[in-house]
């Protein structure tokens, strides 16, 4: 050594070498950096999605009338319909249920609301004059700016809402457009949806083509398992909470206004998973309390508890968890996030996103794309 100075080391000798790494630090190293870029990927994903949101939401509102119609219209092309009149005949089957359905509730409502708007009116001044009965010395202009402020937060609320629900489209304009690209896109998908996934197909490499293929064949059957389970659930929700605001009424003079519209709204509300129940049956509660009083608004709340809590302890877990295999939790989890990130819309297509990619990726790991390229229900459901 020249004055004490020590070799100068090269690059190779100063750089830590994987034996000096511990093999948990490399163990997450390799893993941290695979999560990234799936985050990555996935956040560049969900932005694309939100910025052509006037185009995804369509195509996949009608993707999901797709599952649901597309296996009547085969029905009727194996029994030797032309293909279009099958599909001409589906769309004009699933405008006139939609249509009398909500023709029917509005009829409803607003032969029910002038006698809604009485009864609603006598309960706000019995409730006002029991609580100036109280003796917490509650004067009327206490109980006045109490009202008004309720009044307010719910106008803030119902904006809210209205802001979420058209978060999509700010104009009825926008509105049309997605109505009419769904349209289009519900006719191609069900005259020709074959067709258009093999040209989608053909766009990937030859490798991957065959497991891409096997594997979102079996996610496409899990969704159309996912719709029909679901329209049924929804029919048996609709259907418990009316009879059981009908047999309320029965037991009261004038019987249980609404009864109708609230099973409709049930029916709706049950395609959004969890906030759709929430607040169906939010509604029924309050129509009751409105119409007849307290008690029989526990009863209605306990009816629609009732219906909800056999919903998710006995619909959902042999019906729902049988089609769609996936973990309730995951189902309230999926639905958190779906609605955090993407409102109304994002709940609605939570579960069903969900339930594709799960059955896909199980598919691709599990290599059975491979044995069985054409899945049908049974080998999903199995």
């Amino acid at each position: 050594m020249l004055f004490g100075r020590r070799p100068q080391e090269g690059p190779a000798a100063s750089a830590p070498r994987d034996a000096e790494v511990p093999r948990g630090m490399r163990i997450a190293g390799a893993w941290s950096w695979r999560f990234v870029a799936i985050a990555a990927a996935a956040a560049v994903v969900i932005w694309l999605i939100m910025l052509f949101s006037l185009i995804v939401i369509p195509v996949l509102v009608a993707a999901l009338l797709t599952a649901l119609l597309g296996p009547a219209v085969d029905y009727l092309v194996r029994h030797r319909w032309p293909r279009g009149l099958a599909v001409a005949l589906a769309l004009v089957a699933l405008v006139v249920v939609v249509s009398g359905l909500g023709w029917l509730a509005v009829s409803q409502i607003r032969a029910e609301y002038p006698a809604l708007q009485d009864r609603g009116v006598t309960f706000w001044q019995e409730t006002q004059a029991w609580i100036l009965s109280l003796p917490f010395d509650i004067s009327e202009q206490d109980v006045r700016d109490f009202g008004t402020n309720i009044l307010g937060t719910l106008r803030e609320d119902l904006s809210s809402i209205l802001s979420s629900a058209l978060s999509v489209g700010s104009s009825l304009g926008h509105f049309a457009a997605g109505l009419l690209l769904t349209v289009f896109a519900l006719i191609f998908t069900l005259g020709d949806g074959r067709g258009i996934w093999r040209w989608l197909v053909h766009l990937l490499p030859a490798n991957a083509r065959p497991a891409t293929d096997g594997a979102a064949k079996a996610g496409w059957v899990t969704l159309g398992n996912f719709v029909r389970v679901q329209v049924l659930v929804a029919f048996i929700d609709a259907v418990g909470i009316g009879l059981g605001a009908f047999i309320l009424g029965l037991f009261f003079e004038g019987g249980m206004p609404l009864v109708i519209p609230i099973a409709i709204l049930v029916f709706l509300g049950s395609f959004i998973p969890i906030i759709g129940a929430v607040v169906t049956g939010a509604i029924a509660v309050l129509v009751a309390l409105i119409s007849f009083g307290p008690l029989p608004g526990l009863i209605m709340l306990g009816i629609v508890l009732l219906v909800q809590q056999l919903e998710s302890h006995v619909l959902q877990p042999l019906i729902m968890g049988t089609a769609v295999k996936v973990h309730p939790l995951a189902v309230v989890l999926s639905v958190a996030a779906g609605s955090t990130i993407g409102g109304i819309a994002g709940a609605l297509f939570a579960v069903p996103t969900v339930a594709f990619l799960n059955n896909f990726v199980k598919a691709i790991a599990s290599g059975s794309w491979r044995r069985n390229p054409n899945p049908t229900v049974e080998d999903v459901v199995a």
